[in-house]
């Protein structure tokens, strides 16, 4: 391996990023859609078995009960596992982000949150500036220990600025198709820290380019694994979903290898331009 790979290893070694003081979320997260049902709560159970501390749901996502059975049921205790969900537009507003905290953990059968995201800012409605005050009074009392947002463009972002809040956390999608330049520069200005859902993209496509083969094959990973140290060698969280024990373990075990800055080039060069799947200022729930 060369200077260049050995350094970027020392330097992304870390299994973690902190979101605020005291407060670290594991690199590598579990995401959970859109298993429901006995499905969700397995896949769940057998992800900490397999090492998962980091556990990703949603409201919308119709699963945090089973979510919360998988934990029980994996006899970890809860706080050894670090916990998100999200909430919907429903609940924007400073009284409704305590309701819908209330029935969030009443689903998930935990007394506290470790992040609690506005799903999406739902622009229209106007109203995810008080959704956010309601956030940070529940961080305030200690019911959650960090808040943030989901699928919030810069101009969202500054919308909270403006009243005083900086979001620690937005989670995006992120693929090396769709890397959404401007986000990710505006995240990085700002210190947000970027969490990447689908992560490995929706059909897989550029997980054949040579750019991701290529160092598969020289560091004998699978190409989803090279994807995912790119995300986390880049510094971003990543929750790719998986109810297979072999790609659960395999999505955990990208921190024993680095990507020199060529293949890191190589890989952000396969970025299309295309935007996200869904435009926050016309999608959200």
């Amino acid at each position: 391996m060369n200077g260049a790979a050995q350094e970027s290893q020392e330097v992304q070694e870390s299994t973690t990023v902190e979101l605020a003081p005291g407060v670290v979320i594991p690199l590598i997260g579990l995401g959970t859609w859109p298993m429901t049902g006995g499905e969700a709560a397995d896949a769940v159970a057998r992800a900490i078995t397999n090492g998962y501390r980091h556990i990703d749901t949603a409201e919308n996502y119709g699963n945090e009960e089973a979510v919360g059975e998988g934990i029980r049921r994996s006899g970890v205790p809860r706080g050894d596992l670090f916990l998100t969900t999200k909430f919907n537009r429903q609940w924007h507003g400073k009284a409704g982000v305590r309701e819908a905290f209330g029935a969030a953990t009443r689903r998930l059968g935990t007394g506290y949150l470790d992040l609690f995201l506005i799903h999406w800012p739902n622009p229209a409605e106007g109203r995810f500036v008080e959704a956010a005050e309601g956030l940070t009074r529940l961080a305030e009392e200690g019911l959650i220990r960090c808040w943030g947002v989901s699928n919030f463009k810069p101009a969202h972002l500054r919308e909270l600025q403006a009243a005083g809040l900086e979001s620690p956390i937005n989670q995006v999608q992120i693929d090396p198709e769709h890397q959404q330049l401007d986000q990710l520069a505006f995240h990085r200005g700002h210190g947000i820290v970027t969490a990447a859902y689908s992560p490995l993209g929706r059909n897989g496509g550029f997980l054949s380019a040579p750019a991701v083969t290529g160092p598969a094959e020289a560091y004998g990973k699978t190409p989803a694994q090279v994807v995912l140290r790119w995300q986390v060698q880049s510094g971003r969280v990543a929750i790719p979903k998986s109810a297979d024990d072999r790609r659960q373990r395999e999505n955990l075990d990208v921190f024993g290898f680095a990507l020199t800055e060529a293949e890191m080039a190589g890989i952000d060069a396969l970025d299309t331009g295309a935007p996200p799947r869904l435009d926050s200022d016309e999608f959200g729930h």
